[in-house]
């Protein structure tokens, strides 16, 4: 995707997209980046027109309403496109995850989505499964982020695997070409070493 110079008109272009689009909008990487180099610079803007001239003056009011709308249209945008997020963890808790749900996602939004849907997956599991198999719901007592995320990778697999017992005794899969899942990083190595998974790197 080509750079987008930010602008409180590109800002207010994206947040319409968003708006308007079911689906997750894709967003150039370094979106935060940018948009902080734009806030800092009109910040610097605002501080310096508050210090030469009247607080009365139209473009030091002009410059401060800029800034109070930015800071609107990028609360509007990150709560837009969190829940579309937390709704594709969702749907992906209960299918197959593919590289298409998170194709359009920054790298702090992939770390949002993969901690969902570790979450969802679990939960879904230890009470719903054990439901449908006549056995007590069952979950355990620990924080909802129940497993350290650093001992997780987010995996795209480059080949269909099918169903396996992790060391863990955990029964994984089946999965197919281009679904990704959060797997233990044993097995997310292992899977990656026989190529049949690829790390996606949310930076």
């Amino acid at each position: 995707m080509s750079k987008v110079v930010i602008t409180y008109d590109t800002l207010y272009e994206i947040l319409r997209r968003e708006k308007f689009k079911k689906e997750l909008q894709k967003l150039d990487d370094n979106f935060f980046d940018n948009t902080l180099n734009y806030l800092n610079d009109k910040s610097k803007i605002y501080e310096s027109q508050k210090e030469k001239d009247s607080i009365f003056s139209s473009e030091f009011k002009k410059t401060e309403k800029t800034l109070e709308n930015t800071k609107k249209i990028l609360k509007e945008l990150y709560e837009k496109r969190e829940s579309k997020i937390i709704m594709l963890a969702l749907f992906s808790s209960r299918t197959a995850p593919t590289e298409d749900d998170i194709i359009a996602m920054l790298p702090e939004e992939k770390r949002l989505y993969s901690t969902l849907l570790d979450d969802l997956t679990k939960f879904r599991k230890d009470i719903l499964q054990n439901l449908l198999e006549n056995k007590q719901p069952k979950v355990e007592g620990k924080s909802i982020k129940s497993e350290n995320q650093d001992s997780k990778s987010l995996i795209r697999f480059l080949h269909a695997v099918p169903k396996f017992v992790g060391e863990d005794l955990t029964i994984y899969g089946p999965f197919d070409a281009h679904d990704v899942a959060n797997l233990p990083k044993g097995i997310a190595n292992v899977l990656i070493t026989k190529e049949r998974a690829e790390k996606i790197e949310a930076r």
